[in-house]
């Protein structure tokens, strides 16, 4: 039996499906990851407008049928982000956060913290300034958001001790295999070196809420650090790597 359901989402990802059609990829608050059509919508005469794009945060009504996709019924926007998607350097940080939820978010199973997490960084982004890293893929934001995503997933690193020998100083390096930083006299190889600033900016960004994180300064090597050791987290512990880093 079909059924209908009202939930606010985020337009993580779209693509053209037939002549006027597009396939939708949505982070709900009720459901989790979603896929859906949206009939029409590239049609002039579209009920639905430009309600509909990447990285929108919308109400939708999404009719259930006995498809795979849901069908978009009714959309209202709740933020655009047009600051975001007409920006360059934002747009680019943010289809990096969309790519990460795509891919560690694939159930459709409702994760509130999740949901609450993405908004939260969409809003954040909206005023992020460009003095900043000249590469998106270094955004103090962009990568404390992808820290907090690995921690809501469960692929978080262990960084406040060896995860060999337990021992808290004399951390040298990352090691993914083992899932956290590791002491000089337990590297292996693999081992991703990281400097004592490198490991504090990481907790830093851990710690700052997203509305904070954008204002943080790391430096070059631990901006670059942190982006290791989260797309090795990806590769090892989620066996992919994010299209959108390897672009910028």
């Amino acid at each position: 039996m079909s059924r209908s359901t009202t939930t606010e989402a985020v337009v993580l990802r779209s693509f053209r499906y037939g002549e006027a059609d597009r396939v939708l990829h949505l982070y709900t608050l009720a459901r989790g990851r979603v896929g859906a059509v949206a009939k029409g919508v590239r049609k002039t005469t579209s009920r639905f407008g430009g309600r509909l794009e990447p990285l929108s945060h919308v109400e939708l009504v999404l009719h259930h049928g006995r498809g795979e996709l849901d069908t978009v019924t009714g959309a209202s926007l709740v933020r655009p982000h047009d600051r975001t998607r007409t920006d360059p350097y934002r747009l680019r940080v943010g289809l990096i956060g969309a790519e990460a939820m795509l891919r560690l978010f694939t159930e459709q199973e409702a994760n509130a913290r999740a949901f609450t997490a993405l908004t939260r960084f969409l809003d954040a982004l909206d005023g992020v300034t460009h003095d900043l890293p000249a590469r998106p893929a270094l955004d103090p934001l962009g990568l404390a958001f992808q820290l907090k995503l690995l921690w809501l997933s469960g692929y978080l690193p262990h960084l406040g001790a060896c995860v060999e020998c337990g021992a808290e100083n004399g951390l040298a390096g990352f090691l993914p295999a083992a899932g956290g930083v590791v002491c000089a006299g337990c590297a292996a190889p693999g081992t991703i070196e990281l400097s004592a600033g490198s490991l504090s900016g990481i907790a830093a960004l851990l710690r700052a809420p997203l509305a904070d994180a954008a204002t943080l300064r790391l430096g070059e090597r631990p901006a670059r650090d942190a982006l290791a050791v989260v797309a090795a987290s990806y590769e090892h512990h989620g066996g992919f790597r994010l299209r959108t880093l390897s672009a910028t």
